[in-house]
């Protein structure tokens, strides 16, 4: 009887080895198939060439927040980093007087065309170079918005002449003394140093510890045939957009690291 009784436990005891051998090796092969799926990388910094293009929808984004109406004109959004270096600059400004208004933030791709050809249609009656010449005083194509980062932001006003006398210079020396310390910068300074590009824009402001990065990817992976989709978009290469245009900023912000 003990006999059987020693040969039944043993009988088990190699029943349950071979049943955990199994498990364990079934583990094993679920553990190395996960191991061997590999997300795809949008690219070291996280970046698309559709998010630099602004083909997204920055209000899905997470990247993204709504700014809200105590600094903007409107409904609007930036970049959540951005957003909360602009903070940090309004209240600054405000202890010393200085009101900041955000008028323009994140436009993307759509928003920017609606732009372009309510101006490509103005200036229906100048030949197709100079009518793109003249949008592009003050009007990227897109495509080739800083805008579309969700970076830069245009305030108080939209005329040079405002931030020349009065409230608007007070407001301007500030932001000259200032602004960059909260990483913002003015990059469409004026063309006496041979700067191309936009003329110069006193109300736009750049925040450079992203932007500076999204330039770079910029120029490593967007070619000017991603320049499309738009009325006059023929025209990119004639002018130089990328060179001329999208790397048209100031010394400054080139030089920015």
């Amino acid at each position: 009887m003990k006999s059987l009784f020693a040969t039944f436990s043993i009988v088990l005891v190699w029943v349950s080895c071979n049943l955990k051998n199994k498990e364990d090796n079934s583990v094993k092969t679920v553990n190395i198939l996960k191991d061997t799926i590999k997300p795809i990388e949008k690219s070291k910094s996280g970046l698309t060439k559709a998010y630099v293009l602004g083909k997204f929808n920055y209000k899905t984004d997470s990247t993204f927040t709504k700014v809200s109406l105590e600094h903007s004109a409107k409904t609007l959004y930036l970049n959540k980093v951005v957003y909360a270096d602009y903070i940090k600059m309004y209240k600054a400004a405000k202890k010393e007087g200085i009101d900041l208004t955000i008028l323009s933030g994140t436009r993307n791709f759509n928003e920017q065309k609606n732009i372009w050809e309510r101006k490509w249609k103005k200036y229906k009656t100048l030949d197709p170079i100079t009518r793109a010449q003249k949008i592009l005083e003050y009007s990227a194509m897109p495509s080739s918005s800083r805008h579309h980062w969700g970076t830069d932001l245009d305030l108080n006003s939209l005329s040079n002449s405002y931030f020349s006398s009065g409230k608007g210079k007070v407001t301007y020396n500030w932001l000259q003394a200032n602004a960059n310390n909260y990483g913002f910068y003015q990059v469409y300074t004026n063309k006496e140093n041979g700067r191309t590009g936009c003329n110069l824009e006193k109300w736009h402001w750049s925040y450079l510890p992203l932007a500076s990065r999204y330039l770079d990817f910029y120029n490593t992976n967007v070619t000017i045939s991603d320049i499309s989709g738009f009325e006059g978009s023929e025209l990119a290469r004639d002018l130089n957009i990328i060179e001329d245009y999208i790397n048209g900023i100031s010394k400054k912000a080139k030089e920015y690291k």
